[in-house]
């Protein structure tokens, strides 16, 4: 099987204009997918557009805080993935007017058939709506698509160019990609949740207000202490959130992941990914994620998805949040991961917020806390 990822520590190194120009010569019609780690970026991303330029090959990216591969999580270099054939696709400001109409049209024209594309999306982490740009999308591909996607840019969560093509940077955007023959991809994250359920009474997109009409902080300091005894202040605030974050609980009972990422004066809890008002929430515990479970369930729904998998190669995204609170178990559970998939080569990021379908052909959610999984390749 013909290679289709490789991970790279240097961009000034000869096998990178190998793999290119490989690609290129048994592929003419390929195109590049680009994961660059955040501390790397500055040289890295430059230097792929002038390569990609100089051999005219298409070129897609984006910046990670973290890359992953079978051997672990990397801090620094890039990865490179090969589309066989350069997928319809694009790069959409989401600050233009009718940016997110715009996309949904342009995608909407190339379904040459139902059921058969997929819809993979890389947001800049800063944009603050994606959960109702998703609706938007939905309205208008609705089932004839299925959505996989993750965000990209800093864990800082401070504004940065974090997307980027053959010529552009840029941010508060999306890449949009319309992958042909592709069933989607399984995300998982098997977080648990406690009876307690409080109410999300005042949202503003990603900011919590007030829960049961109480200051959003305060109410969260309150339980955090009662169901876990542990105490959260401001000044510890950045350390212990990850540990701790929102759990949205959807009329199926299935729990989206929300965390908890920044703290305003007014005591409103920022998090990565919109809160709807009124929702319904929990507050849940790193050390209750069951491992094991999740990866039961992702190589279940990749071998679903695929039939056997042994050989092929897996794009793997992994949450920056997760990775954090789980500490070690983070390596250990990528690692059980490839190992029980058997996959060839494994290679993906460190994201800030994911999507994905409830169920084959079901409707787009905005994740946090998850694994987002698929074959990639061939």
């Amino acid at each position: 099987m013909t290679q289709s990822m490789g991970y790279f520590e240097r961009i000034e190194t000869s096998s990178v204009s190998g793999l290119l120009n490989g690609w290129r010569d048994g592929h003419p019609d390929s195109g590049v997918l680009a994961l660059v780690a955040e501390a790397d970026r500055e040289t890295v991303v430059p230097g792929l557009q002038s390569l990609c330029n100089g051999l005219k090959m298409p070129l897609l990216g984006a910046v990670f805080p973290a890359l992953l591969d079978q051997t672990g999580f990397h801090s620094q270099g890039f990865i490179l993935l090969r589309f066989e054939v350069m997928p319809f696709a694009g790069m959409y400001e989401l600050s233009a007017p009718k940016a997110v109409e715009r996309m949904a049209s342009e995608m909407s024209e190339q379904l040459d058939q139902p059921h058969g594309s997929t819809l993979f999306l890389i947001f800049d982490a800063m944009v603050a709506n994606i959960g109702t740009i998703l609706d938007e999308l939905y309205l208008k591909l609705a089932d004839r698509v299925h959505y996989m996607g993750v965000n990209a840019g800093s864990e800082t969560f401070r504004p940065m160019p974090c997307l980027f093509d053959n010529q552009r940077v840029t941010q508060n955007g999306v890449l949009a990609m319309l992958l042909k023959n592709r069933p989607g991809a399984v995300v998982e994250h098997c977080y648990l949740a406690p009876e307690r359920m409080v109410s999300a009474t005042s949202t503003d997109g990603n900011r919590i207000t007030t829960i049961d009409w109480r200051p959003a902080f305060e109410v969260y300091q309150e339980t955090v202490e009662a169901e876990y005894g542990v105490k959260i202040d401001r000044n510890n605030f950045y350390q212990l959130a990850v540990h701790f974050p929102f759990g949205i609980i959807r009329a199926n009972d299935e729990i989206i992941v929300r965390m908890p990422v920044a703290l305003e004066d007014d005591g409103s809890v920022f998090c990565a990914g919109e809160v709807p008002p009124n929702s319904l929430l929990t507050l849940l515990q790193a050390p209750k994620v069951d491992s094991v479970q999740t990866v039961d369930k992702l190589t279940a729904g990749l071998r679903n998805l695929y039939g056997a998998f042994p050989g092929h190669e897996l794009l793997t995204f992994y949450c920056a949040g997760r990775r954090l609170h789980l500490g070690d178990r983070a390596q250990n559970e990528l690692r059980e991961l490839y190992a029980r998939t058997g996959a060839a080569r494994m290679a993906g990021a460190l994201s800030l917020g994911e999507i994905g379908q409830s169920m084959q052909w079901g409707y787009p959610f905005f994740h946090n806390g998850a694994l987002v999984c698929c074959r990639w390749g061939n």
